[in-house]
């Protein structure tokens, strides 16, 4: 019987035309030095006779500059898994070397003369390989010194940042998709900070790509060079003695959560705690790590195994309307979808056969879940079938494992509120609370009851858009103030438009998304090997998540209290009001379309569904803080749309940054266009579970129509203008108290003996 991936590679081939197949334009199996010239046919599109040379690159830019310009988390796109030279797709060898040329080409300009060295990395995905050998050796091709991991081994996106800060390299490469569906993949840019671009620093090289073009089409060609695959300029020998970058790693996490009451509590589990390895390159890492600290028997792992098709996770032969086709629900574990019958349920938890492999395992046993790039966590426990009841009542989901138990599956809001509040108790009892003013970052999406946690706890919260970017970009301003007036109050603005006083000194508890990644701050300034510092890492880690989070299973292990019954207390401790959230995910379109005419139509009609969603609320937005529009014009126009919901209680409506945010009396509803693809998600938070899952789910489906009333109190012009208006206040938000430490390449052979 032929398999879900035999299936996938035969629709592959089966849509690849014949001049794709048989024209590598880059030959990145050549692994001596060559040249490619670029030429005007290039730019074009293919043509059998008029121009068979035609990789329509003009065309690929143009779509690469409109992800670039709204990314949340790299420049992602599907790709020809079997033949990834195929241009068509926005994934591809070609693109991968202009990007990777045009970026070394801004950074031999702004550090002329200078010894040059960055970082690259991948995780499991398809032709990730190839795309880590071409990105190393088009910058050693230009002069610049390209880190790479020992035997070219998979490391975690959060390793790559967190070497590239440590090391004060210039910057870094990292091939993933995230948690994304299998045939997709990108290049994760990430800064001297360790952070990833934000879209003013993509827009750089995407312009010099453009002036590539312009020269091409002046003088009819442009060449570039690739060097040879072992060049002395491709340095995998300094990863080997830095152990891959596990040692100073650990140094970090010893400095934070793996301190020695921590790995003690570890150390006594009784119960081991099982890691999901989706795709296998968290393996590599995080179980030598666990070695290190003498845990490993604690822990069973499932998925060892590198397999870029994920272990067939989230894979199905039939998409959600029950159509015969390759579908991929993505391996994100707290994705749902409904039956024929219309029952919820994980589609993605449903591919990993836990009924038969947690058989063995007993009631309590903690499952954790993590992602290919090793950056999310999903926590899972096992409880007895008797605590449904409870469950319900306290917001959390679950699965039926047999007859007699359940899967508790917890929201990245409800199990890093257990995180955060453990964290805060662990730094109270030990008496180091006192010694700094506290603050979190947070997404706007993320829960509410992390915002009364936290105004509970004395903690200010800083809310921001949806990104890890952006929660990196808030910790180097808070930096930058304690570097210039160390003995005064840090003040950041939020994208909600508090001014928060954090206090002198401040420190971050934590730092994190409701999509599942996290960071926890130090206690110490974290310091790079030149003298740079930062108050927490600049990427969420799921390691550090699986370490801080096995500390608390253990202290409820001692207890015998399970997650579900330590959560409520939380919000029953804390005076918790908003206890419930949810996230609607609709998806225009399937991405797992394996004709790339269809899938760009089908891409191109759902994000004209998905800006179109989008607009309704922004334009309402923005026309509010502009003070054309009174908050009861707002509610009238919402009523009139929407008939069956009542907005009585709407207090605000703001954009923040990459969504419009709904502020009721005992709720927020957010509306947000997905920044990597055609897709709308819609989140809540609130006291009634029922009534924030109605408002999510008709909000977030809604088609965008403009009613008369609309169109009477808004004009066409300002509603056309919102997109462009909306990224002017983004980018207000994201330059003010900006951090403009400038970075300076250091001296490599003092710091790093290189």
């Amino acid at each position: 019987m032929e398999t879900l991936e035999q299936q996938l590679y035969k629709s592959v081939e089966n849509n690849t035309p014949d001049y794709i197949k048989n024209n590598k334009y880059i030959d990145i199996d050549n692994k001596n030095e060559f040249v490619f010239r670029l030429t005007k046919e290039h730019l074009k599109p293919y043509d059998k006779s008029a121009n068979p040379l035609g990789l329509n690159l003009e065309n690929w830019l143009k779509n690469y500059e409109k992800e670039a310009a709204v990314s949340t988390a790299g420049i992602r796109g599907p790709q020809n898994i079997l033949y990834p030279y195929d241009v068509r797709f926005p994934i591809n060898i070609t693109g991968i070397m202009l990007a990777t040329y045009a970026k070394a080409l801004v950074a031999k300009e702004k550090y002329k003369g200078k010894k040059l060295i960055k970082l690259a990395g991948r995780e499991v995905r398809y032709n990730s390989d190839k795309f880590l050998d071409l990105i190393a050796r088009v910058q050693a091709a230009q002069g610049i010194e390209t880190i790479v991991p020992y035997n070219r081994q998979t490391i975690p996106i959060w390793l790559a940042s967190f070497l590239t800060f440590k090391l004060d390299l210039l910057g870094g490469e990292y091939i993933t998709s995230s948690h994304g569906i299998s045939v997709k993949n990108a290049t994760k840019d990430l800064n001297s900070q360790g952070s990833q671009y934000l879209p003013e620093e993509s827009m750089e090289f995407v312009n010099k790509i453009k002036e590539i073009f312009e020269e091409v089409n002046q003088k009819g060609y442009y060449d570039i060079k690739i060097a040879k695959s072992d060049d002395e300029k491709i340095n995998d020998c300094f990863m080997k003695t830095i152990n891959n970058g596990i040692d100073l790693y650990m140094e970090y996490l010893q400095n934070g959560v793996a301190n020695k009451e921590n790995i003690k509590l570890i150390g006594n589990l009784k119960n081991k705690i099982i890691i999901e390895n989706v795709g296998g390159s968290a393996y590599n890492t995080l179980s030598k790590i666990l070695s290190n600290f003498k845990l490993e028997d604690k822990f069973d792992w499932m998925n060892i195994k590198e397999d870029p098709f994920f272990h067939g996770i989230g894979k199905y032969d039939t998409d959600p309307k029950g159509n015969k086709c390759f579908y991929d629900y993505s391996v994100d574990a707290t994705v749902t979808a409904k039956d024929k019958n219309g029952k919820e349920y994980f589609p993605v938890i449903n591919t990993l056969n836990y009924g038969e492999k947690l058989k063995r395992y007993k009631t309590g046993t903690v499952v954790f879940i993590t992602d290919p790039d090793h950056d999310r966590l999903t926590v899972c426990q096992i409880e007895d079938k008797s605590s449904i009841d409870f469950l319900k009542q306290t917001g959390i989901s679950y699965t039926k494992l047999d007859e007699n138990r359940v899967l508790c599956v917890y929201t990245a809001n409800q199990s890093f509120l257990l995180i955060m509040d453990f964290w805060a108790k662990q730094l109270k009892s030990s008496g180091m609370w006192q010694n700094h003013p506290r603050f979190i970052i947070k997404t706007t999406a993320s829960a509410k009851s992390w915002d009364e946690w936290a105004e509970y706890n004395n903690v200010k919260a800083v809310n921001v858009p949806v990104g890890f970017k952006e929660i990196a970009n808030v910790m180097k301003k808070v930096e930058w103030q304690i570097i210039n007036n160390p003995e005064k109050d840090v003040v950041v603005t939020d994208v909600l438009g508090n001014d928060i006083n954090l206090g002198k000194n401040p420190r971050m508890l934590f730092g994190g998304e409701e999509s599942g990644g996290m960071i926890i701050g130090s206690e110490e300034l974290i310091k790079s090997k030149a003298g740079r510092i930062a108050i927490a890492m600049r990427e969420k880690s799921a390691s550090e998540a699986i370490i801080i989070a096995s500390a608390l299973a253990a202290k409820l292990e001692i207890e015998n209290k399970p997650l579900s019954k330590a959560l409520d207390e939380i919000f029953k401790d804390n005076k918790i009001i908003a206890k419930y959230d949810m996230r609607e995910d609709i998806a225009y379109y399937n991405e797992s379309e394996p004709d790339i005419e269809k899938l760009t139509q089908a891409k191109k009609d759902g994000e004209a569904k998905r800006t179109k969603n989008d607009l309704f609320y922004l334009t309402m937005a923005l026309a509010y803080f502009d003070k054309k529009i009174s908050l009861e014009q707002v509610k009238s126009i919402l009523k009139s749309t929407f008939k069956t919901l009542n907005f009585d209680n709407l207090i605000d409506i703001k954009f923040v940054g990459d969504g419009t945010y709904l502020k009721f009396s005992d709720k927020f509803i957010e509306i947000r266009p997905s920044g990597t693809d055609a897709k709308t998600k819609a989140y809540g938070a609130g006291k009634d579970k029922a009534d924030i899952s109605e408002f999510a789910k008709i909000l977030g489906n809604y088609s965008g129509d403009l009613n008369d009333e609309y169109l009477e109190i808004i004009s066409k012009d300002y509603y056309n203008n919102a997109k462009d208006k909306s990224m002017k206040e983004y980018l207000k938000f994201t330059n003010k108290d900006f951090d403009t430490r400038i970075f300076e390449i250091p001296d490599y052979n003092k710091t790093l003996g290189i």
